[in-house]
């Protein structure tokens, strides 16, 4: 987990970048029917905006949330470092699908015009998106990269100052 603001920044970077990038793929893979090409080529196009819209949501309202909650309700100052990366991830995870559904519902009504299918096409995503990404984040993005972060930055190598 980081230790520092600094620290958080660069993780959640990383995490968002993991997480947005499976997570478009998947969606636009369920679009499409399967994978393909094509798939990889819009999932990849449409990445970049949902990347940033991802990252100020996390930054700016998730995170606080998230954490907020799991360390009030969830788990106490002596409990397991295990615990409190699960207990925060799953609940980063919650949020971030309702407010990742609405956007990929918004996005499609871009690209259609039906603006009236958002509600629905929302409440649509929301379970396909969860069973997707609580998955993904406990047994393959959150490992990966925390192992990532901690191999680039081992512990005490990023201060909360600059030097």
């Amino acid at each position: 987990m980081p230790k520092n603001q600094r620290e958080s920044l660069i993780y959640t970077v990383l995490m968002c970048f993991v997480m947005v990038l499976w997570m478009s793929m998947y969606n636009v893979a369920l679009q499409f029917g399967g994978m393909s090409p094509a798939v990889l080529q819009a999932g990849w196009l449409g990445f970049p905006v949902a990347y940033a819209f991802a990252m100020c949501c996390d930054w700016f309202l998730v995170s606080r949330l998230a954490k907020g909650f799991a360390f009030r309700f969830l788990v106490k100052p002596q409990d397991t470092p295990l615990k409190k990366v699960l207990c925060v991830s799953c609940c980063m995870v919650v949020p971030m699908v309702l407010i990742m559904s609405l956007y990929g519902a918004c996005e499609g009504a871009v690209h259609t015009g039906l603006w009236s299918a958002v509600p629905l096409n929302w409440l649509k995503n929301i379970p396909r998106n969860f069973i997707m990404a609580l998955p993904f984040q406990l047994l393959i993005a959150g490992p990966l990269v925390r192992k990532l972060f901690r191999t680039a930055f081992p512990e005490g190598t990023v201060l909360s100052e600059p030097a």
